[in-house]
């Protein structure tokens, strides 16, 4: 990159438009943002049973094959609407990769349109390559959960 500005610039702009993306269920053009061998995790802590838990822990592979059968699931329809806040990006030259923390909000809306509430708060931590060929790319995504009480039928990624 030629400059800090326009790597924080790129990468933001990955970080935004992943969200924007998953908001209007364009998955492929999701999974075009992730590098091939992406890695999707969601992560949080449960102080009932004093352990860190697992929810999801994908390849990019496994979660394509997720977001392809979405529409065949019993879910709940309500569209979320994901509000991020890149709080930082952290460049490894040498790796050509940034370690990104982005705060992340997400809503939902009844199908009506009528009620919207908080539905999770989490923070994402992302590793992002950056090359000159291909630009920036998701390498990993870790949603680490602050929110454990999710309602029922909600199985598209954060």
């Amino acid at each position: 990159m030629n400059n800090e500005a326009s790597l924080e610039r790129v990468v933001s702009s990955l970080i935004y438009r992943s969200c924007l993306l998953l908001d209007e269920k364009k998955f492929e053009d999701y999974l075009a943002l992730c590098a091939d061998n992406f890695h999707y995790t969601i992560t949080t802590y449960s102080p009932e049973i004093r352990a860190e838990m697992v929810w999801m822990d994908e390849d990019k592979a496994s979660l394509k094959k997720i977001l392809d059968v979405l529409s065949r699931h019993n879910s709940d329809h309500s569209p979320l609407s994901r509000h991020a806040t890149v709080y930082t990006i952290d460049y490894d030259e040498s790796k050509k990769e940034a370690s990104v923390v982005t705060g992340l909000q997400i809503f939902k809306t009844s199908l009506d349109g009528g009620e919207t509430h908080l539905f999770a708060v989490a923070k994402c931590y992302d590793t992002v390559s950056i090359n000159d060929d291909k630009g920036a790319e998701l390498l990993n995504r870790n949603v680490r959960l602050d929110t454990r009480m999710l309602s029922l039928g909600s199985h598209i990624p954060f």
